[in-house]
């Protein structure tokens, strides 16, 4: 394929970003359309339940996308859902070529997509950005293909690896522009989780507090329901919902009183440590959250991470240095026993926020400790 065809794919996928936060637990798609080498359309699936990009580019080109090329970035839907086949409008629309990142792994598209319309005639590409694609929607593939959510962990620390001094105090080590970055990823998340020391001790709200930004869900792991009724938390359950995951060991009178304040409670198994995880990630899968991230604190953390759950980190380092053998870090648990089978983070970037620097990547586990 043509420069001209890898640049109007990079286009599209810019394009889909837009929707992440918005189209979960749907794929975020992107769409343009060509004729001639010259744009006449573009557009994204902007929000679940609308209408897709493909569908939506197709609509505002109208006769200018006959015999014209459609990028799309994940392959057209052929089946009816809450919108008509996509596979249709391309067809009705006379496309000539349609070009596509990647072929979509949900049951009833799967390849069907494809085949419908090569069999209209249509030449049909995939491929081009395909690891752009895959990249921009791991969490939508690992919803549909293991039932579970993509969990994202994100922390400050500073250069020291420490994530509040000693004594507890950690406000703040990030700088104003990395806290603001963390409330566009609270947008873009399906539920934000912690642990309920986190809570106690921070007494966070967890919400995405700036113009334009939705609220996600908060989920409070918290095996013995000790949440306070007072907490900023519980006191903002009207603005944002609150989920409460508790072990089955936890008193009944706790249950109902945080139910009772409009908490969803959540009982779940329980096991030496705390409420296993992989149920509470099997749960979220089943309701189709597509996104977590998690804000600590390093005993979550480090379950998480030892249950292999864990996606991908976002690490904000600032440059500071706090010291101290008993100041925290973000990462409890018992860890590995060796270096060599360390938890590794690959496809890593690096990113300056003022003083501050955003490393993150995805998390690949040895499968030993």
């Amino acid at each position: 394929m043509s420069e001209l065809d890898e640049q109007m794919m990079l286009r599209a996928l810019a394009l889909a970003e837009r929707g992440l936060g918005r189209v979960e637990p749907n794929p975020a798609v992107g769409a343009v359309v060509t004729s001639g080498g010259e744009v006449v359309a573009e557009d994204y699936h902007r929000f679940f339940g609308g209408a897709h990009a493909e569908s939506a580019a197709l609509t505002t080109a109208g006769e200018r996308a006959r015999g014209g090329t459609l990028y799309v970035t994940l392959e057209p839907c052929c089946h009816h859902g809450k919108t008509p086949p996509c596979t249709d409008a391309i067809i009705r629309a006379g496309i000539g070529r349609v070009v596509v990142a990647m072929q979509d792994p949900f049951t009833e598209v799967a390849g069907r997509g494809l085949a419908q319309l090569r069999k209209a005639g249509i030449k049909v590409e995939v491929g081009l950005c395909e690891k752009q694609a895959m990249r921009l929607n791991a969490p939508y593939l690992k919803l549909n293909q293991r039932g579970l959510p993509w969990f994202t962990a994100k922390w400050a620390m500073t250069l020291d690896g420490k994530i509040a001094t000693a004594a507890g105090d950690s406000q703040w080590i990030s700088c104003e522009k990395s806290r603001q970055f963390v409330h566009q990823l609270r947008d873009r998340s399906d539920a934000v989780l912690i642990g309920v020391r986190t809570a106690l001790k921070d007494d966070p709200l967890l919400t995405a507090r700036l113009p334009g930004t939705r609220n996600p869900t908060r989920i409070v792991v918290d095996t013995r329901a000790r949440l306070p009724h007072d907490s900023k938390l519980v006191a903002s359950v009207k603005d944002a919902p609150l989920w409460v995951v508790c072990g089955q060991q936890a008193p009944r009178e706790n249950l109902d009183a945080l139910t009772k304040a409009g908490c969803r409670v959540i009982v779940l198994p329980q096991h030496d440590v705390g409420v296993d995880l992989l149920s509470l990630a099997e749960l979220l899968g089943t309701e189709r959250v597509t996104n977590v991230l998690v804000e600590g604190g390093g005993r979550i953390l480090g379950s998480l991470f030892e249950a292999e759950l864990i996606d991908h980190v976002m690490v904000f380092v600032a440059p500071k240095l706090l010291g101290g053998q008993h100041a925290p870090t973000p990462i409890a648990g018992a860890g590995v026993k060796f270096v060599a089978k360390a938890w590794t983070v690959s496809d890593f970037t690096v990113k300056p926020f003022d003083a501050d620097v955003l490393i993150e990547g995805d998390v690949r586990y040895s499968g030993e400790r």
